[in-house]
Protein backbone atom coordinates (compact mmCIF):
# COMPACT_ATOMS: atom_id res chain seq x y z
CA UNK A 1 0.00 0.00 0.00
CA UNK A 2 2.93 2.33 0.63
CA UNK A 3 4.79 1.20 -2.43
CA UNK A 4 8.38 1.21 -2.42
CA UNK A 5 8.89 3.12 0.80
CA UNK A 6 11.56 1.93 3.54
CA UNK A 7 10.34 -0.27 6.10
CA UNK A 8 11.04 2.17 8.89
CA UNK A 9 8.85 4.93 6.84
CA UNK A 10 6.11 2.60 6.01
CA UNK A 11 5.66 1.91 10.16
CA UNK A 12 6.18 5.52 10.60
CA UNK A 13 3.37 5.98 7.72
CA UNK A 14 0.64 3.58 9.09
CA UNK A 15 1.37 4.88 12.77
CA UNK A 16 0.29 8.14 11.02
CA UNK A 17 -2.79 6.69 8.98
CA UNK A 18 -3.63 5.17 12.31
CA UNK A 19 -3.42 8.58 14.09
CA UNK A 20 -5.49 9.94 11.33
CA UNK A 21 -8.19 7.01 11.71
CA UNK A 22 -8.54 8.17 15.45
CA UNK A 23 -8.56 11.89 14.96
CA UNK A 24 -12.03 11.26 12.03
CA UNK A 25 -13.78 8.89 14.69
CA UNK A 26 -12.98 11.87 17.53
CA UNK A 27 -14.49 14.49 14.84
CA UNK A 28 -11.22 16.13 14.93
CA UNK A 29 -11.35 16.01 10.85
CA UNK A 30 -8.76 19.31 10.63
CA UNK A 31 -6.12 17.03 12.35
CA UNK A 32 -7.14 13.50 10.16
CA UNK A 33 -6.79 15.93 7.41
CA UNK A 34 -3.41 17.12 8.04
CA UNK A 35 -2.17 13.96 8.59
CA UNK A 36 -3.94 12.51 5.34
CA UNK A 37 -2.08 15.26 3.27
CA UNK A 38 1.20 14.59 5.22
CA UNK A 39 0.83 11.20 3.96
CA UNK A 40 0.20 11.56 0.58
CA UNK A 41 2.91 13.75 -0.20
CA UNK A 42 5.61 11.21 0.82
CA UNK A 43 3.82 8.31 -0.86
CA UNK A 44 0.83 9.54 -3.49
CA UNK A 45 -2.05 6.89 -4.44
CA UNK A 46 -2.46 4.61 -1.20
CA UNK A 47 -6.17 3.63 -1.55
CA UNK A 48 -6.93 4.13 2.63
CA UNK A 49 -5.96 7.68 2.07
CA UNK A 50 -7.76 9.15 -0.58
CA UNK A 51 -11.34 6.96 1.33
CA UNK A 52 -10.29 8.76 4.84
CA UNK A 53 -9.48 11.67 3.17
CA UNK A 54 -12.90 11.71 1.20
CA UNK A 55 -14.57 10.97 4.25
CA UNK A 56 -13.20 13.68 6.09
CA UNK A 57 -13.89 16.49 3.22
CA UNK A 58 -17.36 14.82 3.39
CA UNK A 59 -17.73 15.14 7.08
CA UNK A 60 -16.54 19.06 6.69
CA UNK A 61 -19.18 19.61 3.76
CA UNK A 62 -16.50 20.17 1.78
CA UNK A 63 -18.39 18.37 -1.55
CA UNK A 64 -15.83 19.08 -4.59
CA UNK A 65 -12.55 17.79 -2.68
CA UNK A 66 -14.66 14.41 -1.08
CA UNK A 67 -15.68 13.78 -4.23
CA UNK A 68 -12.15 13.98 -5.66
CA UNK A 69 -10.46 12.05 -3.14
CA UNK A 70 -13.14 9.47 -3.26
CA UNK A 71 -13.46 8.89 -7.10
CA UNK A 72 -9.37 8.55 -6.41
CA UNK A 73 -10.02 5.37 -3.86
CA UNK A 74 -12.45 4.40 -6.33
CA UNK A 75 -10.00 4.38 -9.22
CA UNK A 76 -6.80 2.49 -7.08
CA UNK A 77 -9.25 -0.19 -5.88
CA UNK A 78 -12.42 -0.24 -8.40
CA UNK A 79 -14.64 -0.58 -5.21
CA UNK A 80 -18.15 0.74 -5.07
CA UNK A 81 -18.21 0.83 -1.15
CA UNK A 82 -18.26 4.66 -1.34
CA UNK A 83 -20.66 5.36 -4.13
CA UNK A 84 -23.40 6.74 -1.61
CA UNK A 85 -21.01 9.36 -0.49
CA UNK A 86 -19.89 10.08 -3.23
CA UNK A 87 -23.53 10.53 -5.08
CA UNK A 88 -24.49 12.49 -1.81
CA UNK A 89 -21.00 14.88 -2.61
CA UNK A 90 -22.77 15.01 -6.45
CA UNK A 91 -26.15 15.59 -5.12
CA UNK A 92 -25.10 18.36 -2.94
CA UNK A 93 -23.11 19.83 -6.02
CA UNK A 94 -26.52 19.49 -8.21
CA UNK A 95 -24.25 16.93 -10.51
CA UNK A 96 -27.89 14.79 -10.42
CA UNK A 97 -26.79 13.05 -13.67
CA UNK A 98 -23.61 11.66 -12.05
CA UNK A 99 -25.31 10.94 -8.52
CA UNK A 100 -27.77 8.60 -11.20
CA UNK A 101 -24.93 7.28 -12.67
CA UNK A 102 -23.19 6.08 -9.40
CA UNK A 103 -26.69 4.70 -8.05
CA UNK A 104 -26.73 2.35 -11.10
CA UNK A 105 -22.95 1.34 -10.54
CA UNK A 106 -23.98 0.45 -6.87
CA UNK A 107 -27.10 -1.62 -8.29
CA UNK A 108 -25.47 -3.33 -11.22
CA UNK A 109 -22.63 -4.34 -8.50
CA UNK A 110 -25.01 -5.27 -5.79
CA UNK A 111 -23.24 -5.01 -2.88
CA UNK A 112 -24.34 -5.78 0.33
CA UNK A 113 -28.18 -4.26 1.12
CA UNK A 114 -26.86 -2.02 3.79
CA UNK A 115 -24.74 -0.31 1.08
CA UNK A 116 -27.62 -0.78 -1.33
CA UNK A 117 -30.00 0.56 0.98
CA UNK A 118 -27.42 3.88 1.67
CA UNK A 119 -27.46 4.32 -1.95
CA UNK A 120 -31.09 4.04 -2.41
CA UNK A 121 -32.05 6.95 0.34
CA UNK A 122 -29.27 9.47 -0.89
CA UNK A 123 -30.84 8.99 -4.70
CA UNK A 124 -34.11 9.24 -2.94
CA UNK A 125 -33.35 12.50 -1.49
CA UNK A 126 -31.72 13.36 -5.11
CA UNK A 127 -34.99 12.68 -6.18
CA UNK A 128 -36.91 15.17 -3.27
CA UNK A 129 -34.43 17.74 -3.55
CA UNK A 130 -35.69 18.06 -7.40
CA UNK A 131 -39.17 17.84 -6.49
CA UNK A 132 -39.91 14.87 -7.74
CA UNK A 133 -41.38 13.64 -4.36
CA UNK A 134 -43.76 11.10 -5.76
CA UNK A 135 -40.78 8.86 -7.61
CA UNK A 136 -38.80 9.20 -4.19
CA UNK A 137 -41.23 7.39 -2.46
CA UNK A 138 -42.15 4.89 -5.04
CA UNK A 139 -38.13 4.38 -4.81
CA UNK A 140 -38.54 3.63 -1.15
CA UNK A 141 -41.37 1.51 -1.19
CA UNK A 142 -40.06 -0.87 -3.80
CA UNK A 143 -37.21 -1.53 -1.76
CA UNK A 144 -37.35 -5.11 -0.59
CA UNK A 145 -38.94 -6.33 2.58
CA UNK A 146 -36.39 -7.68 5.22
CA UNK A 147 -37.18 -11.18 5.12
CA UNK A 148 -36.51 -11.29 9.14
CA UNK A 149 -35.99 -8.67 12.01
CA UNK A 150 -35.19 -5.07 10.39
CA UNK A 151 -31.53 -3.64 10.19
CA UNK A 152 -30.55 -0.48 10.59
CA UNK A 153 -30.56 -0.10 7.35
CA UNK A 154 -34.36 -0.96 6.56
CA UNK A 155 -34.86 1.60 10.09
CA UNK A 156 -33.10 4.36 8.17
CA UNK A 157 -34.95 3.42 4.99
CA UNK A 158 -38.71 3.57 6.91
CA UNK A 159 -37.69 6.50 8.37
CA UNK A 160 -36.97 8.66 5.24
CA UNK A 161 -40.25 7.10 3.47
CA UNK A 162 -41.74 8.86 6.40
CA UNK A 163 -40.41 12.06 5.91
CA UNK A 164 -41.69 12.03 2.79
CA UNK A 165 -44.88 10.64 2.82
CA UNK A 166 -45.35 13.86 5.72
CA UNK A 167 -43.99 16.37 2.78
CA UNK A 168 -46.43 15.31 0.34
CA UNK A 169 -48.91 15.80 3.00
CA UNK A 170 -49.98 12.58 4.32
CA UNK A 171 -49.89 12.66 7.69
CA UNK A 172 -51.16 9.69 8.08
CA UNK A 173 -49.41 7.45 6.49
CA UNK A 174 -46.52 9.03 8.21
CA UNK A 175 -47.39 8.70 11.43
CA UNK A 176 -48.62 4.84 10.34
CA UNK A 177 -45.04 4.18 9.17
CA UNK A 178 -43.53 6.02 12.28
CA UNK A 179 -45.83 4.06 14.87
CA UNK A 180 -44.77 0.99 13.00
CA UNK A 181 -41.12 1.68 13.84
CA UNK A 182 -41.69 2.53 17.51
Amino acid sequence: AFGSAAPATVTKLRRRLAEAAVAFEAERFNDADRLLASIDRITPGVAEVHELRGLVHYRLGRWAKALTELERFAAITGSVEQHPVRADCCRALGRWAEAEELWQELGDASPSPELVEEGRIVQAGGLADRGRLTDAIRLLERAPKPSRQPGLHHLRRWYVLADLYERTGDVARARRLFSDLF
